[in-house]
């Protein structure tokens, strides 16, 4: 299963990717975010492997993701028309992701994300998942980018917001 998803954040590009590389305000706009932490490399950088932990509703989710791709590596002075590109792929029980993230500056202080993702599963379980609910991945995905939109642009955190 593929889809792609986009949002367009009150933000420059420069400062969009250096929130969504900074482990320490995760917890801010990851909804459900309960461990993400490194078990090799550092932090952000290619081939880091870091052990991640969701919580949605009642269940727990625990995967490995590892990032494949990073450009530019210094999220710093990024220059004017570079694409800033973030891969990773996440693997759990029944699942392989490959998440292939992309800021575009589209105006003075307006950034572009968009967000390819495509799933394979494995065991019935997942497999029926898959195909009785796909939308559920866009969704989710789609969620994931809204609350970031909100805590870039307004510092809203997901953790105080009412269920």
């Amino acid at each position: 299963m593929r889809y792609t998803v986009s949002i367009e954040i009150e933000q420059a590009r420069e400062r969009v990717a250096q929130l969504l590389a900074d482990p320490a305000v995760m917890p801010s706009w990851l909804r459900g975010l309960v461990v993400h932490e490194p078990v090799s490399g550092e932090h952000g950088q290619v081939g880091t492997r870091s052990r991640v932990v969701l919580q949605m509703g009642q269940q727990e989710f625990e995967c490995t993701e590892t990032i494949t791709l990073r450009e530019p590596v210094d999220l710093h002075q990024i220059p004017s028309g570079v694409v800033v590109r973030f891969e990773r792929e996440i693997v759990g029980q029944g699942m392989w992701n490959a998440a292939r993230e992309r800021l575009t500056e589209i105006g003075p202080g307006k950034t572009l994300w968009e967000s390819e993702n495509e799933y394979r599963f494995s065991g019935l379980m997942m497999r029926l998942v898959g195909l009785l609910m796909p939308g559920t991945f866009r969704k989710q995905s789609l969620q994931h980018m809204r609350d970031f939109e909100a805590f870039a642009e307004h510092g809203t955190d997901v953790r105080e917001a009412k269920s």
